[in-house]
């Protein structure tokens, strides 16, 4: 009920109810320094993410996600795709990307995996003939904002398409955007038992950060032990 409640706020408030999913190492990294896609989740964790993803109205990444690893965004098991189906949804949730300058891999898996709806939100730095490419593609694509992508915007746009829950993937500059502008409602993180160290490692929340007096505080929901390798789920909404 307490969950329902606060979608049901989001929605109010004119956007979709966001929950960031991500796993990190112990030390809060979520790849090392190499930057190369490092495993982190488990397969009991990986599982999770494809239920969780076959729950919500779209899965959203950032752009370098989009550009670095063209992630396919889909549900993946065929009895999940059944199983959206048996409750009147689409196999796969709507792909969201967000992106500056949307010159996206156009074989790549956020394209071409599917079937789904795909999205991409853009700034006026993407150039005419990108934008006429993707459409040709039926990538549906807004441009709405100059140097970075306007947030609330997006959002206003999903709500408008009737999209009410929304899973944020990444990565860590996107999280912190979110976060920094009070727009993420729901932190699920899947804790490795894995340190991966190095200050140029990427965290699971990455920008400019903000001063300890302006710290945005969250409140526990639930914990558990996810596998027998040690691995944490911690599940938080944002106070």
């Amino acid at each position: 009920m307490e969950e329902e409640g606060a979608r049901k706020t989001a929605m109010i408030n004119l956007r979709p109810y966001v929950i960031i999913n991500a796993a990190m190492s112990v030390d809060g990294k979520i790849d090392t320094f190499e930057r190369g896609g490092a495993s982190i989740s488990s397969p009991e964790d990986k599982r999770r993410v494809l239920e969780l993803r076959a729950e919500v109205d779209a899965v959203m990444v950032g752009g370098k996600t989009l550009l670095k690893e063209s992630p396919s965004l889909t549900v993946k098991l065929p009895e999940l795709e059944k199983l959206r189906i048996a409750n009147k949804l689409p196999a796969n949730p709507a792909k969201i990307g967000i992106i500056t300058k949307a010159n996206l891999n156009l074989t790549g898996n956020f394209i071409t995996a599917g079937p789904a709806r795909r999205i991409i939100f853009t700034t006026s730095q993407t150039s005419p003939q990108q934008v006429n490419v993707l459409k040709e593609l039926g990538v549906e694509v807004y441009q709405i904002g100059e140097n970075r992508v306007d947030l609330c915007k997006s959002l206003e746009i999903l709500a408008s398409l009737g999209m009410k829950t929304v899973m944020l993937e990444g990565g860590g500059t996107l999280i912190a955007e979110f976060i920094r502008l009070g727009l993420a409602d729901e932190l699920r993180v899947y804790v490795a038992p894995k340190i991966f160290g190095g200050a140029s490692a990427p965290t699971l929340v990455d920008g400019e950060g903000w001063p300890a007096s302006t710290a945005k505080t969250l409140r526990l929901v639930d914990v558990r032990v996810l596998d027998e390798g040690g691995g944490i789920l911690i599940t938080y909404r944002f106070a």
